[in-house]
């Protein structure tokens, strides 16, 4: 099968299309064929090993000390189940389905095993392939730490820094479905977008600093790794709540975190998403309160390109490559 594979950490030109063997599914696992699948910040991170401050040599342990130890990337796909284990039960072939890999990575390929109780769930019927395939990264780390770590409730004012990436997408409608209001953060050229699936204001932070304004949210969810407590701490309300999705080192060890008499908190750490989580998602997008934003969509051979772009550091939600057109 055609796969894009990466043997030494590097830029985009480090990516190259090549030919692997098809994987077998095990007993308990399905064999998909996958039509669309992305390029996250998550393999820009492994390609690149360009990590947060302090998590350089966690990096190397986790995706390989001298050389990748995964050789293809891609966190999320959709595609259709080609064949399954004889011990399989909750999937047939023919279905159409998503799956989320995460840190094992494996879907910038034409075909990806999944254990049938794993990441994986039916497609949403009303989402094209290449929809369905941006379902999973951005949700996956938004929906855990705005429900299960910061607590999102009905009401809060939730304030989304990052707001037209991936996940600052994603975080903006799941702030809306649990009943917060919400202002993103974003550029000029972005207010339009972030209005459009949800967002009742935008601040374009070249002109605004945010933290100048006098306004003070009971959520603030940085994406960009630019929002330290220290910046933020007068734009918290009481019992405030700083969701640090990229968490530098010194975060993660609570330094400069606040006070317990303060109320607030510093949230970062790791996204723990499990399938209930991606079937969670996907019944939002079949009920129309969750809208996958597409940037750009290339074909799997043209990866190098979709890299190169992602690098950039200006995608708007995902940036899809096409598998394959074929779609029996």
């Amino acid at each position: 099968m055609k796969a894009m594979t990466y043997r030494q950490y590097g830029g985009p030109d480090a990516v190259r299309l090549s030919e692997v063997p098809i994987p077998s599914p095990k007993p308990n696992e399905v064999l998909i064929r996958i039509l669309a699948t992305t390029v996250t910040s998550a393999d820009w991170r492994a390609r690149s090993l360009r990590l947060p401050a302090g998590f350089g040599v966690f990096g190397r342990l986790v995706f390989g000390i001298t050389r990748p130890r995964q050789p293809i990337l891609g966190t999320e796909l959709a595609g259709i189940v080609e064949s399954i284990g004889r011990e399989v039960t909750r999937f047939r072939a023919g279905d159409e389905v998503i799956a989320f890999t995460g840190g094992r990575f494996g879907c910038h390929a034409e075909y990806r095993t999944m254990a049938e109780d794993g990441m994986i769930a039916l497609k949403p019927a009303n989402l094209t392939f290449e929809e369905a395939a941006s379902l999973s990264f951005g949700a996956l780390n938004a929906l855990p730490f705005l429900r299960d770590k910061a607590r999102i409730g009905r009401g809060d004012r939730v304030l989304v820094v990052g707001a037209s990436g991936g996940v600052g997408t994603a975080a903006i409608q799941i702030s809306r479905h649990f009943g917060a209001s919400v202002t993103a953060v974003t550029s000029k050229t972005n207010m339009a977008l972030v209005l459009s699936i949800g967002a009742d204001r935008a601040i374009d932070y070249t002109e605004v600093d945010f933290t100048t304004t006098g306004e003070t949210w009971d959520i603030i969810f940085d994406t960009t790794g630019t929002v330290p407590f220290s910046r933020c701490e007068k734009s918290l309300k009481p019992g405030g709540r700083l969701v640090a999705v990229q968490g530098t080192f010194m975060q993660w060890l609570g330094v400069g975190s606040p006070s317990n008499a303060s109320g607030k908190q510093v949230i970062t750490g790791v996204a723990r998403a499990n399938p209930d989580d991606l079937r969670y998602i996907a019944n939002l997008s079949a009920g129309g309160e969750f809208k996958p934003v597409i940037d750009r969509i290339y074909r799997l051979e043209d990866a190098v390109e979709a890299h190169e772009y992602v690098d950039t550091g200006r995608k708007r939600g995902s940036v899809v490559l096409r598998v394959a057109t074929d779609r029996k």
